[in-house]
Order: C-alpha cells, then sequence, then structure tokens
C-alpha cells in the first residue's frame, strides 16, 4: 500500500477503501482464479487510477490480502485483553504478533519478498501492531509522557512480527520457541526500563 497516499488527506476512508480492496482481493483468491489489479478494482468498484495509488502490482496486493485473512483487527485483540494491565497487555500483543508469525511465516516472508522486488514504493501493510499497540497505551496508566509512549509502541513493534524473527532466525540462528523466548525478554527489559524512568 502506498504510506504516502494513505497519509494524505482524508485517512479513514482511505483506509475503508483500502479494506474494501482486501476484502474484494480475498473474494477472488477463494474462486482459484486469475486476476488483475483492473479486475479488482472493477468488483470493488473503484477506479483503475484509486487502486494503483494503493497497490502497484497484483503480487502485492494478493499476498497482504492472503495475511489479512489470518490476522485480527487492533480492536479485537486489544478487546481480548481487557481484563489485563498495560505492560501484560503489551506483551500479550507480542504473543499474538509472534505467534501469527510462527503460524504463517512463509506467507509473510513472500510477502516482504514480493514488496522488496516491487519498484513502488509501498512502505506500510495494516500497521496492526502499532495500532494494538497504541489502543493498549491509550490508557496512559504507566506515568510516561506522549513522547516516550509512542517511542515505547515503537520499539514494542519492533520486537514482534516477521522483521523480528528474519534477524533472529536467519541472523543469529535461533529456532522459532528460542526467537519467542528472546524477543519477549527484550520487550520485558525495555518495558522494565520505561517504568523505571518515568516522568
Amino acid at each position: 500500500m502506498n504510506k504516502q497516499y494513505i497519509d494524505s488527506g482524508r485517512k479513514k476512508q482511505k483506509l475503508k477503501t483500502r479494506s474494501i480492496l482486501l476484502k474484494t482481493t480475498q473474494k477472488l483468491l477463494a474462486k482459484g482464479i486469475d486476476f488483475s489489479l483492473e479486475d479488482v478494482a472493477k468488483k470493488a468498484k473503484v477506479s483503475r487510477a484509486t487502486i494503483y495509488r494503493y497497490y502497484s502490482n497484483i503480487d502485492v496486493l494478493s499476498a497482504e490480502a492472503g495475511l489479512d485473512l489470518n490476522t485480527e483487527s487492533p480492536k479485537a485483540i486489544h478487546d481480548e485483553l481487557q481484563h489485563l494491565d498495560t505492560p501484560e497487555k503489551i506483551l500479550a500483543i507480542q504473543a499474538y504478533f509472534n505467534q501469527l508469525t510462527v503460524d504463517h511465516e512463509a506467507a509473510f516472508r513472500k510477502y516482504i519478498s514480493i514488496v522488496l522486488a516491487s519498484d513502488s514504493q509501498i512502505a506500510k501493510r495494516g500497521a496492526r501492531r502499532p495500532k494494538t499497540l497504541q489502543l493498549a497505551l491509550a490508557k496512559k496508566d504507566l506515568g510516561i509522557d506522549d513522547t516516550q509512549s509512542q517511542n515505547l509502541a515503537n520499539i514494542a513493534t519492533v520486537l514482534m512480527g516477521i522483521e523480528a524473527f528474519v534477524a533472529t532466525k536467519d541472523v543469529c540462528g535461533l529456532s522459532n520457541h528460542e526467537s519467542i523466548e528472546t524477543l519477549q525478554w527484550g520487550l520485558e527489559m525495555v518495558l522494565k526500563g520505561a517504568l523505571a524512568t518515568k516522568s
């Protein structure tokens, strides 16, 4: 998805359009037929120009649509964690996304490969990790300021998901289990440090 386009202007409408494009693509994928960006645009009732603002090619859109099927919305993830305090929520969010990565690692790696090979400026997927973390931090009960809260959300995002697993598995040579444990330990240390420097 073209981040610069999404970040400019009517964000809610653009996210709604993105969601429609993903859902339409998922329906076409379920049929097991070949299709193009133009086919998705026609089924989604958007212009050809519109779909190209979001996706540069059908491979990127199809890969993202496949991943989107398996991932809960930030609100749904957060709602399941309402009984936890904020640090526990953050660790539970990490656990959710790290397990999702283990369960669908091949699809995530394929998506990254497609995006990196693409000539587009696609930089942002659904951004579920930071959005979910922002919901967990919205209560503002950690005693840290807004800048620290944003920094915490950013570093926590780095410690979960496929990018973290590429580093732990491919660079450090860890197994899935070792990766999960190491990333959890890292986030626990970050939380401990953040809470020790309350403003």
